[in-house]
């Protein structure tokens, strides 16, 4: 739990939630917090299945399940080369495009060059291609100048068009997507309003129409499959109303889904009769190496 990125205070909470959670059904845990020393630490623990809270860089993009596989521990959630892909936004969308999921355009550019012109037609959004949480994102509309991006943002950035519409989500434990979640805001759903209590109101199941529920449930599996993903995922639509299935818009999928009081998997879990306690036992022993 924990670590250096830019989510690390999420994660511990994350940590937390999760270790009273595998307190309560019957695990021996020990709370780490991941830094520098990390290696050293798992080493001495010595523990029979590493529970990964971390989210964001290192532990979520395929470096600290790396480690893990070098340490040969076995861990929970999606293996080295499913949480890089997923990780890197870019290539995670030409991966959904081969496998025929909905997207939308998307390029890669320089923060100097967004900072300086249009990189695409407004209106657009601007990402860190390898950041979560909603972390350092720009909505450009039609009419605004080009966004100056803070020196904090990335060397390369993802420009990707906008997608109007309501804000989806299912998650995917194993090889079973659970539900889907209408996520209610009163306006873009941020980091504030993922992780602050009363920033967003969450609507499980999602009042939609059948054939977007259905559509919702087979990519978010579809997109898991095709990146090689194992345990628990989260895939985010956007869902424009007036264009029914073809405003169905696949934006990301999540390795490491938080796992906080407000998070999004551990509610639609419970909503399909899969207590907090019982979910993170299932991720456990799940877990293996060679993911």
């Amino acid at each position: 739990m924990g670590g250096p990125s830019a989510e690390r205070e999420v994660s511990l909470s994350s940590g937390r939630q999760c270790a009273a959670a595998l307190r309560e059904a019957g695990f021996g845990v020990t709370e780490v917090d991941a830094g520098p020393d990390l290696a050293a630490r798992l080493a001495e623990l010595r523990p029979d299945v590493a529970f990964n809270a971390l989210h964001g860089r290192w532990g979520e993009d395929g470096c600290v399940q790396g480690l893990l596989e070098w340490l040969r521990i076995p861990y929970t959630h999606s293996g080295v080369l499913a949480s890089a892909l997923a990780m890197d936004k870019h290539k995670a969308k030409e991966v959904f495009a081969q496998a025929g999921l909905p997207i939308v355009q998307s390029v890669l550019a320089s923060r100097e060059e967004v900072s300086e012109r249009h990189v695409m037609a407004p209106p657009y959004v601007v990402k860190p291609n390898n950041e979560g949480s909603s972390v350092g994102v720009y909505i450009v509309r039609e009419g605004s100048n080009a966004p100056r991006l803070a020196e904090t943002m990335p060397s390369t950035v993802m420009v990707e068009s906008y997608a109007a519409g309501r804000e989806l989500t299912t998650a995917v434990l194993g090889d079973r997507a659970l539900t889907v979640t209408d996520i209610i805001t009163d306006g873009w759903y941020d980091y504030d309003a993922k992780y602050a209590p009363g920033g967003s109101r969450h609507v499980v199941p999602a009042d939609v129409p059948s054939d977007i529920f259905d559509a919702c449930m087979d990519y978010a599996l579809r997109a898991h499959r095709a990146l090689g993903c194992r345990g628990l995922t989260r895939t985010d639509f956007r869902w424009d109303e007036s264009r029914g299935l073809d405003g169905l818009i696949l934006l990301e999928l999540n390795t490491q889904p938080g796992m906080t009081p407000t998070s999004l998997a551990p509610e639609q879990a419970q909503a399909v009769d899969i207590p907090f306690p019982e979910l993170c036992r299932q991720l456990v022993e799940d877990a293996s190496c060679g993911r």
